[in-house]
């Protein structure tokens, strides 16, 4: 880890300003960047101290949505009464991340920003080439041991997977990411890897997320995240799904279905073609478990990873299902 210059910002405005300069970066919770840097991959020249800031850690919710600051804490929010009554889904996603310790430090901006868990890419020791740490270099992770690695939204230069549990249900209910007087819907905030996989997020030099917002909803208040992982604990997931659900006066019609997947994507992954195939349709067993196959349309395995094309349809049809009533 290299020396650098410690700042503390006394306003939202010296904050942007100081994080527009070449070489900056944010210090929220800490638990990323400590990692990052500890592993080679982050060496910021100045580090600018965002956490005495006021105002940007509320958690309002109100019958237009939820409003979370920036600054909340990740088990304040998952702990936050309303936010378990409306938003289960966000909750939930947010008690199965990370550790006990990390969540009361984490926040939910610093979440948002959090970079890949792929080997290749935090070790540049071992694996140099990494198109996210230094474009044109190759990506190391391609042949390689890929079993963590990403079968939909990849690209000819990086396979690596959005570790993100919290921004799997955001991107399920149509969150919206407030970037001072931008506002930028969650499925246009993390970008696919394309040509440019070094650019992860819409954040522009000298934005700072200030808050999240979720739009209010029927889906929301009965939805639910099933993550399934290699432990059950502090462990990323293999696949996950956030789900939520609005049935009809009959009990049995879908009127809304929310779908969207973690630990098999490039970014945050809507699964808009199991929406569409199942909104409107009667909640049966069997046509769930038909649609769910098409969370996978466009899945590309690469070797040891195979096994999320038959494992994600899985979890998002049972937790269709457990939403549902039917198991």
């Amino acid at each position: 880890m290299r020396d650098f210059d410690y700042t503390r910002a006394a306003s939202l405005a010296e904050a942007r300003m100081i994080a527009g300069e070449p070489g900056a970066m944010l210090l929220a919770g800490g638990t990323t960047l400590l990692d990052l840097a500890k592993c080679g991959v982050a060496a910021p020249t100045k580090v600018v101290d965002i956490t005495y800031l006021t105002g940007l850690d509320a958690i309002k919710v109100d019958q237009q949505g939820a409003y979370i600051g920036a600054l909340a804490k990740l088990s304040h929010v998952a702990d936050a009464a309303a936010v378990r009554e409306n938003y289960p889904a966000v909750s939930e996603s947010l008690w199965q991340a990370a550790s006990a310790q990390l969540r009361n430090m984490a926040t939910i901006g610093g979440n948002l920003l959090q970079r890949t868990r792929c080997a290749y890419f935090r070790d540049p020791q071992a694996f140099p080439s990494c198109n996210k740490r230094h474009p044109g270099s190759g990506c190391a992770a391609i042949g390689g041991l890929t079993r963590n690695h990403a079968v939909l939204g990849t690209s000819k230069v990086c396979i690596a997977t959005n570790p993100g549990d919290l921004a799997v249900a955001l991107s399920a209910f149509d969150a919206v990411v407030h970037l001072g007087d931008r506002r930028v819907a969650i499925e246009e905030f993390f970008l696919l890897p394309g040509m440019t996989p070094e650019r992860e997020h819409a954040l522009e030099p000298g934005e700072v997320i200030t808050a999240v917002t979720i739009p209010a909803s029927n889906a929301a208040r009965r939805s639910t995240y099933l993550k399934v992982r290699d432990r059950q604990s502090y462990e990323f997931a293999a696949a996950s799904a956030a789900v939520g659900i609005e049935l009809a006066a009959d009990g049995r019609t879908i009127r809304d279905l929310r779908v969207a997947l973690g630990g098999v994507a490039t970014k945050p992954w809507r699964a808009r073609e199991v929406e569409k195939a199942l909104i409107g349709q009667t909640l049966e067993v069997e046509a769930v478990k038909r649609a769910s196959l098409l969370a996978m349309t466009g899945a590309v395995a690469q070797g040891d990873n195979h096994y999320k094309i038959e494992l994600a349809p899985r979890i998002v049809a049972r937790a269709i299902l457990k939403v549902g009533g039917l198991a």
